[in-house]
């Protein structure tokens, strides 16, 4: 959808989320939301009724009941009548549906957010209903021996090795420690194999959590935010759903949404990618063009804490949070949702002088 006026400036201008933990037993997911929603509010000062727009990402096949967004509606608060969407995705598509919402004039402000709880039931079971039902489903292979599959082809091809597999899972729990919401911190074994040549290590944690973000156009961006983190350009693609037909090695989608968005224009300093597999980075690294000068997943990314529906999110929040802290001037971030990065959002963001 095209603007229908001239082009508008939008930019994320806070986002919050959750400590990321193994369990949340004792919340349930409003319960889970809710701090999120004040911390990311009350970090620009405006209130429920002064969102324009209001958009989530979750899933129901996680929650196991139709309709689970409408639960975390009540916590957000529908009165007065709010414009509101949902996705049943990554809260990262909900998120571009709320900044072509204010692209196009219907409004100034955005509150959107993403959760899941994974804890509850076998995410890698539930994950399996995404696949083609007639011929791949009933095999029931899961995520991770997908994942598996891609992480062979990877190594067969050249492109690297368990020892790159290793470091890469070591250099993102390294950088984890310094995040507080992470939910596996630090340098700590590569573990058993879970599925050749995936070992613990290179798989994401199972957990619980939720992440919040705000959009603002124009001068309310400013007014709100010392220093935003501009939406230079966003796009996502898909591959085909048959993965006897795909090239797990590369992601044409990727590179596409990528050089959509503008990331090819310029230069990015920081990236912050949704790899839950180690081998997965390798494979975004080559697509998205990724120097040794790019500093990549500095919070630790999905392998030290992936939110089903909220991780994808997360790295948007995480590139524009180094962004209004200064410390990156024009950062990728990138999300991805279905078997071995079928799906594909990647954003450029930047920061003021």
């Amino acid at each position: 959808m095209a603007p229908t006026g001239p082009a508008r400036d939008v930019a994320i201008v806070a986002f919050a989320q959750s400590d990321h933990r193994r369990r949340t037993d004792e919340l349930s997911e409003v319960e889970l939301l809710m701090p999120v929603l004040h911390q990311v509010l009350d970090a620009t000062g405006l209130r429920t009724s002064d969102i324009g727009f209001t958009c989530s990402g979750s899933s129901d096949y996680l929650a196991g009941r139709a309709f689970s967004f409408t639960m975390a509606l009540d916590g957000v608060g529908a009165w007065p009548p709010i414009s509101e969407s949902h996705v049943e995705m990554d809260g990262a598509w909900a998120l571009y549906e709320a900044w072509v919402k204010i692209l196009t004039g219907e409004a100034d402000t955005a509150l959107v957010y993403g959760y899941g709880k994974s804890s509850p039931g076998e995410v890698r079971d539930v994950l399996t209903r995404q696949l083609d039902p007639y011929y791949v489903a009933p095999l029931w292979p899961d995520s991770v021996a997908l994942a598996a599959l891609q992480a062979q082809a990877v190594i067969d091809a050249g492109d690297g090795d368990e020892a790159e597999l290793a470091s890469i899972a070591g250099r993102n729990r390294a950088s984890a420690a310094a995040n507080p919401h992470a939910q596996v911190r630090g340098s700590r074994p590569q573990g058993d194999y879970v599925v050749r040549p995936l070992r613990t290590g290179d798989c994401p944690p199972v957990g619980d959590g939720a992440a919040a973000v705000i959009l603002a156009a124009g001068e309310r961006a400013r007014e709100l935010c010392a220093r935003p983190a501009w939406i230079r350009g966003m796009d996502h693609r898909i591959e085909a759903h048959s993965l006897g037909v795909r090239d797990l090695t590369d992601s044409p989608s990727a590179r596409l949404a990528a050089e959509r968005a503008g990331a090819f224009e310029r230069p990015v300093d920081t990236a912050e990618l949704h790899a839950p597999f180690t081998s997965q980075e390798i494979v975004l690294r080559k697509a998205l063009r990724l120097g040794d000068d790019v500093t990549v997943n500095p919070s630790g990314g999905a392998p030290a804490a992936n939110p089903m529906m909220a991780a994808g999110l997360i790295r948007l929040g995480e590139a524009a949070a180094r962004i209004h802290r200064g410390e990156s001037d024009r950062a990728l971030a990138h999300a991805t949702s279905g078997p071995c990065l079928q799906q594909n959002l990647v954003a450029v963001l930047e920061g003021e002088s």
